[in-house]
Parts: structure tokens; sequence; C-alpha cells
């Protein structure tokens, strides 16, 4: 039986679905401070920087046909690669409660029933989207998607349709500060999109549109959050929703923005664990991570989530930069080895340099210097050693 494969349509559509989420426009607030032209500028920048990053992770995968976590082991070795399914598992544990947390902190404002029980709620549509899978989400994704740009087109006018100006509180940050919050979004899914490129029918396509919906409708996401800074004075969304008149339509925006946002992270989870223990079945996994998310969302709090944004960068950016230098340029392929030392050692480097980095203001961000940093390193050290060789 032929294995289906998702259509570029169906890419696109995860990835619109990927982008619409509430911590994308609880983010999108804090850029207020630095005014309306030069927060656009910083989202934009930020955005180009991280897509081309997705863009280039998804092929690897799209090209390979192996999940994320697959083809580090094609960087790092087969047991080297191990340390970033680990990793990657982690952070999207954390992910999923925090996505749940925020989302059922919003609807509670929206329609106050306690969080708790939202949290429960998104937690069941969240198993059940995972139990239909990913190759059957098809028609589902597209009424979903459809309501929510739906929704969404509406919020925007609502805020950007305001005439004045509301007084920018929040604290002050730097050009460079807001590009790198910009680049965390879709840095933030690098480890991951390989998992679904990796069923393409025509992968270079499927990424390219994947990167450049979740592009756009992330920068949408951050211009509706900055915008509801400036222009209504208020940053808790659900309110509003709430004074936008969507009642019912805002509570279905939040409810199936974190639904399908939070789907991508459970799944990956349990697609990175069948790269850790083959006979695990990802689909248990992502229940698993979804019940745990569920349960840490309930009794954790997950206010504040810039520097759980900024560890993601530290970890995959340096991780991400090796494999791009590995699959465009070295061409190399060192998955028959255990452990890849050179790459694991340059790994570590890339990860001190971004938090050294992060103590410099540097107008592009610091995940652009440190891949670039990474990459240089990974190939000079390589042709060195393959001249040793000779």
């Amino acid at each position: 039986m032929e294995e289906k494969r998702t259509s570029v349509f169906e890419n696109g559509l995860i990835w619109f679905g990927a982008a619409v989420s509430i911590a994308e426009i609880m983010t999108g607030t804090y850029f207020a401070p630095l005014g309306f032209t030069k927060g656009i500028l910083a989202i934009l920048v930020g955005h180009i920087i991280g897509c081309v990053m997705l863009f280039l992770a998804g092929v690897i995968g799209g090209k390979a046909r192996k999940s994320a976590m697959e083809t580090a082991k094609m960087s790092f070795g087969s047991k080297g690669a191990l340390l970033f399914s680990v990793l990657n598992i982690i952070q999207l544990v954390g992910w999923t409660a925090i996505m749940i947390y925020d989302g059922a902190l919003a609807v509670n404002g929206i329609f106050s029933i306690g969080s708790w029980v939202w949290c429960a709620v998104i937690g069941v549509l969240i198993v059940i989207w995972i139990l239909i899978g990913i190759k059957n989400l098809g028609k589902v994704n597209t009424v979903a998607m459809a309501a929510l740009f739906a929704l969404t087109v509406i919020l925007s006018f609502f805020i950007f349709g305001k005439e004045k100006m509301g007084n920018i509180g929040g604290e002050y940050m730097t050009f460079g500060a807001a590009v790198e919050l910009s680049v965390a979004m879709p840095l933030s899914w690098l480890p991951l999109i390989s998992d679904y490129t990796r069923d393409a029918e025509k992968p270079v396509k499927a990424t390219a549109v994947s990167a450049i919906i979740y592009g756009i409708t992330s920068c949408w996401m951050y211009l509706i959050g900055m915008g509801a800074a400036i222009f209504t004075a208020e940053s808790d969304i659900a309110q509003i929703m709430v004074k936008a008149g969507l009642g019912i339509g805002g509570l279905l925006i939040v409810v199936f923005s974190t639904v399908t946002t939070t789907f991508l992270d459970a799944y990956s989870a349990g697609v990175s664990s069948e790269s850790i223990f083959t006979k695990l079945n990802g689909k248990w996994v992502a229940i698993i991570v979804t019940v745990i998310g569920t349960v840490g969302a309930i009794f954790l709090p997950l206010t504040d989530i810039t520097d759980f944004l900024y560890f993601i960068g530290s970890v995959f950016a340096p991780m991400i930069a090796i494999q791009i230098a590995e699959f465009f340029i070295l061409k190399k392929d060192r998955q028959k080895n255990a452990f890849c030392i050179q790459n694991l050692i340059i790994w570590l480097i890339g990860f001190v340099s971004y938090r050294l980095l992060m103590r410099v203001d540097i107008i592009v961000g610091n995940t652009l210097p440190d891949m670039l940093i990474t990459i240089a390193l990974c190939v000079v050290v390589s042709k060195i050693r393959d001249k040793i060789k000779k």
C-alpha cells in the first residue's frame, strides 16, 4: 500500500495553524514601546531571518525523507543526535504546557468558568486532533483554518480601526533585542518542521509554502499584539476580543488556535521519541505529552516565556547551523558513526557563543551572528580534518 503524502496545500494549512497563536499575539505586545514603525521593522527583519532558517531546516528533512531528529543523526551521529531528541522533547513538553496555559487564561477572560476547566477542554481537543492524525486532518483543518482566518481578520479591523493611540506601557527594549524576540518564534519550530515536510508530495515546494505562510501569519499575529498595545492600550487579548464584540467568536479563536498550534508540539514530541526508542508509538507518546502539558498548565505559573525562547534559541540555532553546513555545503552524512565529536564540540561552542552574544546589542539580534559563526567554524574544521586525513 502506497504511503499517503501530504499536499502543498495541506502543509500550508498546518503552518497557518501553527502561526495563529495566542503566544505569538502576546509576544507582539512587548514591541509596543518601540513605536509602530520600528516595531514593524523589527518584526519583519526577525521573521525573514527566522523563516529562511526554517525553510533550510525543512528542506533537509523533506529531501532526506527523515524526521527532524532523524536528520540530526546525519550531522551528530546515531547516538550523538539523541542529546537533541531529549532536549527537543523537553522543550516540546514545555511548549505544550505554555500554549495550553496561555489559551486557557485568555478564553477564561471571555467566558469565566475557571482556567483549569479550559486547560482540560483544550487538552481533550488536542488529544482528538492527535487521534485523527496529521494525514487525516485535511477537511477538519480546512474548516478550522477558514474560521480562524475570518475571526482574526475581524479582530485586526477592530484593533487597527482605532484612531487614537493608547498610553504605551511596558519595559523598553532595544531594536536588536526586538529582532531577536521576532526570530525566536520561527526558530522554535526549527526542530519540528521536518516532521511534516518529510511526508510532503513535493518537499521543497511544500517547505517553501510552509515557511512563507508561517512567516506572513506570524508577523500578522505579532502585529495584532503590538497594535493592541499601541492603539487600544490593552495587552489582554481576551479583553480586546470582548470589546470587539467577538464573544463566542473570540472564544473560538483562542481555543482552536491553541489546539492547532499545540497539536504540532505534542505530535513532534511523539516523533522525536521514536528516534530515541524505535519501539515507541509516537501517537501515544504525543497523548502522554498532552496530558503532562495540561497538568503543568493547571499547576505551574507560566506567565513570562522570554527566557524559555532564548534557551530554545541557544540550543537549536547552533544545531541547525551545523546541519545546514553539513547538508548544503559539505554534503556529509555522519549517521554511520555513533558520535561525531567534532560537531558536538562545535555545537557547544555555538551554544556558549549564543549566551555571550545575548549580552551584546546587535541590530540583527544574536541568532544570525551565532549561526554564521557556527557554520563557518563547522566548514573550516571539516576542511582542515579532510586535508589532514589526506
